[in-house]
């Protein structure tokens, strides 16, 4: 048998191996919603991808509970590392042990679910990859001759290799549910549109409907931001798919004051008040309030792992950073504070000052308190 009749016959094996498992071949016999397994699976794809680790946390017990295995939850960190990198990956996995960990200590046991498949006695890497990619794009893409592919073919070669051969060959998930990861993972992140909507023009491919696709997105709406979910959802939309309704927005909100609440003794000293709290519609993101300081009321020393700005609206204080002067604030004044910067603020010994304080959290922690302020009379007198 000549060498191009056997790679002829190898790439047929090839691709009577991949069809079988290939999940556009049993579209027709899906629902047009996504199971709880699948549900599952985006938060934990889209939070892999970020880094929230706090929130990955409970959306991988949730997974555990809505019926993926615990091989499933492996597998999609395998996959998401060709995607996000081995540090985000990695973080994702030993969230999973401590996962694992606090359910076993709790007696809660798991279903482990099946291994890998081992590969086929004929498996190529190279020509197993082509064939994935091609049948995956609905075009043969093997041999190009513009773009990336020509300009940088190792990267291709990796690309063929591994994430469409050695990745997808793991017959844990199948190619439709690998898309549902992927495009979980591209909508989370940033500067990924290109890549998202190929992936999208993918999932219709593979056999999602339009319907699930809607529901795709109303779930990262809710529970992971709607950021994500509008910036998929426009992108869906230019492939002009029939049926596809419009992403709900939720309308804006008008908060009222609410009642203050005098400020804790062991972060403040005097009296200060806390009103009117706010926070950012996108989970996790930036929170803040009115603090309105009698004076002679500071705070104590503290930190922000992704800073504070501080808008005065009222009245004239002071502020200061380690190390630095103690700086005179005034209403209209604009005070910022870079990230993990020891610092306070509050009122003058003898004028009230109010300000809206305004910080991100950072894995869930927005501030760290430490030693009340000790003010030396000397830098009192003359503050900048």
């Amino acid at each position: 048998m000549s060498r191009n009749h056997k790679s002829a016959t190898l790439s047929a094996i090839l691709l009577l191996i991949l069809l079988p498992a290939s999940p556009w071949l049993q579209a027709s016999s899906d629902k047009n919603t996504l199971n709880p397994r699948q549900q599952a699976i985006i938060p934990i794809a889209a939070f892999t991808a970020t880094g929230d680790l706090q929130r990955l946390e409970p959306a991988l017990h949730q997974g555990l509970e809505h019926g993926l295995t615990v091989n499933e939850i492996k597998e999609i960190f395998i996959h998401s590392y060709a995607y996000v990198g081995f540090p985000r990956a990695l973080n994702g996995i030993n969230s999973f042990i401590k996962v694992m960990d606090e359910r076993q200590n709790n007696g809660l046991k798991d279903t482990t679910g099946k291994q890998a498949s081992p590969l086929p006695d004929n498996y190529n890497a190279i020509e197993y990859g082509h064939q994935t990619r091609n049948a995956l794009v609905g075009r043969d893409i093997s041999n190009r001759t513009t773009g990336y592919a020509p300009f940088v073919p190792t990267i291709d070669n990796f690309l063929v290799r591994h994430l469409f051969a050695d990745i997808f060959v793991r017959d844990i998930f199948s190619h439709k549910d690998r898309e549902l990861i992927t495009i979980s993972m591209l909508a989370a992140m940033t500067g990924t549109d290109p890549q998202l909507r190929g992936h999208l023009g993918i999932s219709l491919r593979v056999g999602f409907t339009v319907e699930q696709l809607g529901e795709f997105m109303q779930i990262l709406n809710n529970q992971v931001n709607s950021v994500s979910a509008q910036r998929a959802f426009a992108l869906l939309k230019q492939h002009k798919p029939a049926g596809l309704k419009p992403l709900p927005i939720a309308p804006l909100t008008v908060a009222k004051p609410g009642e203050a609440t005098i400020a804790p003794a062991d972060r403040f000293t005097g009296t200060a008040r806390i009103s009117f709290r706010f926070s950012s519609p996108e989970d996790g993101d930036f929170a803040g309030g009115l603090v309105e300081f009698e004076a002679g009321s500071r705070t104590a020393w503290h930190t922000h792992p992704k800073g504070q700005t501080l808008i005065v609206v009222s009245g004239t204080g002071w502020a200061q950073s380690e190390h630095g002067d103690i700086q005179t604030v005034s209403k209209g004044d604009v005070v910022t504070i870079p990230a993990n910067t020891k610092h306070w603020h509050g009122a003058t010994d003898k004028t009230a000052m109010a300000h809206v304080a305004i910080a991100t959290s950072l894995a869930g922690k927005r501030v760290t308190w430490l030693e009340k302020v000790s003010l030396n009379p000397t830098d009192i007198k003359n503050p900048q």
